[in-house]
């Protein structure tokens, strides 16, 4: 991707944070069918130097020929954005030469998928990303909750997939290329418009 020194992110708990709190992902594949592209929620884990994406996907689903077929897979997650307008600049005032922008965090992870076939793969898989997601709930929402049957019938109809992460790189656009007067307008336009609260957070961190 595009991204010019001052917006790349490197750090890895970064990427991986951004990763976990966003993590409905677009899987995006090449296959002998032409491109395709599909958005995917994602568990992250430990493992090789960058980490593993887990997932699972309808068995149905058009996508699977081309993960099977063992190319590269891109999965670009999607972070805080947020419009920027020029008006919140103070140089406005000052000459006039701004334009709108948008800002946005970005992480876009690369690997070869493995497509795996193992219905005690796919639960352990949904056991944890539905854990993961309904811990926060005063009263958590189990897969074991539904019927064994039922959940037997639903297995049935989805496939695991893991991407061992050969490659991930990160885009930070929160401004750093304008002038610290005009940066600190963003945030202050964002906290004054009471909008993007999870750009101002990202904004407002030291």
């Amino acid at each position: 991707m595009h991204c010019p020194s001052m917006f790349r992110e490197e750090r890895l708990d970064v990427l991986h944070g951004l990763v976990t709190a966003h993590p409905l992902g677009t899987l995006i594949t090449a296959g002998n069918k032409g491109l395709m592209a599909n958005l995917i929620p994602f568990t992250l884990h430990d493992g090789g130097e960058y980490g593993i994406l887990r997932a699972h996907l309808a068995s149905g689903n058009k996508q699977l020929e081309a993960l099977r077929e063992g190319a590269e897979a891109l999965v670009v997650f999607q972070g805080p954005e947020c419009y920027v307008t020029p008006s919140w600049y103070p140089s406005k005032t000052e000459h006039g030469k701004v334009v709108p922008t948008w800002n946005f965090a970005m992480v876009q992870v690369r690997g070869i998928p493995q497509v795996i076939d193992d219905t005690s793969w796919a639960k352990a898989q949904i056991d944890e990303m539905t854990n993961l997601h309904e811990s926060k709930r005063q009263q958590p929402w189990k897969v074991s909750d539904a019927p064994d049957d039922f959940i037997a019938s639903q297995l049935k109809a989805i496939v695991g997939i893991e991407i061992p992460i050969l490659s991930i790189e990160g885009k930070w656009k929160v401004s750093q290329n304008r002038l610290p007067a005009d940066r600190q307008g963003v945030i202050d336009g964002l906290r004054s418009e009471q909008i993007c609260p999870s750009m101002l957070a990202l904004m407002d961190t030291p």
